[in-house]
């Protein structure tokens, strides 16, 4: 987990739609929706305050942003380790709560959550994934060791249930009663099913009812019996995809017209299934890119028919922008980087009603950004770079 991110941007043929003549090239450029960095968004945090690991980020109805961050220095991802920051140590800085919610101008509204004395739930070791489901509720997962449950607050912090049994560090993905390092919950409204890419430890979806968390059917790659994995997995482009999850499985997203998006994250694949777990297809993602891999996390386009996926890699350091009927990338922006527009390891990605982008970064990122949606556009070239604003900024 704690290899250096390397750009994997490789010879994979990427942006061949653009060769030829500059009159060829500007006659066949495809559209996409197009996008800017808001440099100035959100606002400072109040307090003192500063983020660890930004490790997941939802958006409700009201277009308010639900980040989760890793809030101090417990668990395999030290969030302010180099630095020892905690309470009182210095006039700089405090952590937030590991939930922050921003309203749409970036204004803090609300922070809670962490490990409480007494309480009747365990916090995970290392959160990770955030959920707001149809009723308000927020579902968080953890990827620490030990962090075999998910848990279930209101939109205020008020604690509801907590699923699965915390603290059993060996994987099981055909075990009924516990999960394993879950990456990130997804509930759809129409069935009240919860999808949980589960995840770290285990190599499969899980599905629960929504309101009782009752366990009702999982899955591994190819919609097939998933396998525990007796060795740690190295990605080989040359080979052909493995016929496991090898994880991360590290996404679960529903579409609106019944499907599921699931990212296995080393592989550098997207699998695609109906939300019964009937296997449709794959794409790899710049299936050269090694390490971490290409495929952290996805959302969708705002329009009816959710035309695009955008996928957040933080490895190469992209967000990708895919036809989501054949999964093809289209184009995609961003860099390597700490200024506005460029990351250190895009981890999560949302979309709201508007269609402005938000991503967020974990290991040494530790933020997020806002990307303003500027409608559907041709596209320049394929890796399109930083988007920076035009304008007065430029002058």
């Amino acid at each position: 987990m704690g290899v250096a991110l390397t750009v994997s941007l490789v010879g994979l043929g990427l942006g061949q739609q653009f060769v030829g003549t500059s009159n060829e090239a500007t006659a066949q450029a495809p559209q996409a929706p197009s996008f800017e960095v808001d440099p100035f968004w959100p606002q400072p945090l109040p307090n003192g305050w500063i983020l660890g690991n930004v490790i997941g980020v939802e958006i409700d109805e009201r277009d308010h942003v639900f980040i989760v961050h890793r809030a101090s220095g417990d668990g395999i991802f030290q969030g302010f380790s180099e630095l020892g920051l905690q309470q009182g140590t210095s006039l700089c800085c405090t952590p937030a709560p590991p939930i922050v919610e921003f309203d749409p101008d970036g204004n803090l509204v609300n922070a809670w959550g962490g490990p409480v004395e007494g309480a009747p739930y365990t916090w995970p070791e290392s959160n990770h994934g955030i959920e707001i489901d149809h009723n308000g509720n927020i579902w968080i997962g953890g990827n620490g060791r030990g962090d075999s449950h998910i848990l279930k607050f209101t939109r205020d912090g008020q604690f509801i249930e907590q699923l699965g049994t915390p603290g059993i560090a060996e994987p099981d993905s055909n075990d009924t009663t516990r999960f394993s390092r879950v990456a990130e919950v997804s509930v759809v409204a129409e069935t009240n099913e919860a999808f949980v890419a589960d995840g770290y430890g285990n190599r499969r979806i899980a599905v629960l009812d929504a309101n009782t968390g009752e366990f009702k059917r999982y899955w591994g790659a190819y919609g097939n019996v998933p396998e525990d994995p007796t060795e740690r997995y190295r990605h080989d482009p040359t080979t052909p995809p493995h016929p496991q999850f090898t994880g991360p499985v590290h996404c679960s997203q529903p579409s609106n017209d019944g499907k599921l998006y699931v990212c296995d994250r080393s592989s550098d694949r997207i699998q695609v299934f109906e939300q019964d777990g009937t296997f449709l297809f794959e794409k790899l993602i710049m299936p050269e890119t090694m390490s971490q891999g290409s495929t952290w996390d996805i959302s969708f386009s705002t329009d009816e028919a959710q035309k695009y996926i955008y996928l957040a890699d933080g490895q190469n350091q992209r967000v990708h922008i895919l036809n989501r009927e054949d999964l093809e990338p289209i184009t995609m922006f961003g860099s390597g980087g700490r200024q506005p527009g460029t990351w250190y390891a895009p981890h999560s990605i949302a979309t709201d009603s508007k269609g402005n982008v938000y991503t967020t970064e974990t290991y040494e990122g530790k933020r997020i950004q806002k990307f303003i949606y500027k409608g559907i556009k041709d596209v320049p070239q394929f890796d399109q770079g930083v988007l920076w604003p035009e304008g007065e900024l430029n002058n």
